[in-house]
């Protein structure tokens, strides 16, 4: 399992490397999307300290969902993903070591922008670290229940709507209590009972979605 796992990592984190694309659309879209909320909300300190959080937090959900329709597409279109549902290797392996790559490519680079934004949205200090380990517990958790989501769509028509539609109301929790984390630490409260509730989601997610995306791929197939 393990040797099927660095493979397909190996192979996607190239094809990632060598388009590229995907992943400067998402960073840009975090990024430009951030920056315009100064402009919108206006400049007062205060209300941008206030919202900094919520404000990072979508943002990076709906960033990180932009290229999650096309998970599977590429194989599902060339036919590899058909040879992948009938092999002997565990296509849940498979399933854990692209969603790795995806998250590798699209969440790692908003959690390392994501202080520099929040300095532009005048969070406060504190909620630096604490904002970089919530984002580093609960995106994980967003690109493997996006995964699930785009199995289930995958060949329809529309695939990037419907996977948003699927996986937004699954989403809230993590993004309830990643905000949570952030606003406890910046008011100098505890936030440890926000992260490990996170990082039990992301032990359930990480149990569960692999299986479920698995058998909605054999199904896409079949």
């Amino acid at each position: 399992m393990s040797g099927v796992f660095l493979a397909v990592l190996t192979r996607e984190l190239r094809l990632a490397l060598r388009q590229g694309g995907d992943s400067l659309m998402v960073v840009a879209f975090f990024v430009v999307t951030v920056v315009l909320f100064p402009f919108g909300v206006g400049p007062e300190a205060a209300v941008l300290e206030r919202i900094s959080a919520g404000v990072l937090w979508v943002t990076a959900l709906l960033a990180s969902m932009l290229s999650l329709d096309r998970l599977f597409q590429q194989d599902y279109e060339d036919g590899s993903l058909d040879l992948l549902v009938r092999s002997s290797a565990p296509l849940s392996a498979v399933v854990i070591a692209k969603v790795a790559a995806h998250w590798l490519t699209s969440a790692l680079p908003l959690i390392a922008a994501a202080p520099l934004l929040a300095v532009l949205l005048q969070m406060r200090g504190d909620g630096f670290g604490v904002l970089m380990a919530a984002m580093a517990l609960g995106t994980p958790s967003l690109s493997l229940i996006g995964a699930v989501g785009a199995a289930l769509v995958l060949g329809a028509r529309r695939g990037g709507v419907l996977v948003s539609l699927l996986i937004l109301p699954l989403s809230v929790p993590i993004l309830i209590f990643g905000v949570s984390a952030v606003d406890a630490a910046v008011m100098g409260l505890s936030y440890a009972a926000q992260l490990k509730v996170l990082a039990a989601i992301l032990l359930v997610t990480l149990a569960l979605c692999p299986f479920a995306t698995a058998l909605a791929l054999r199904q896409a197939v079949e």
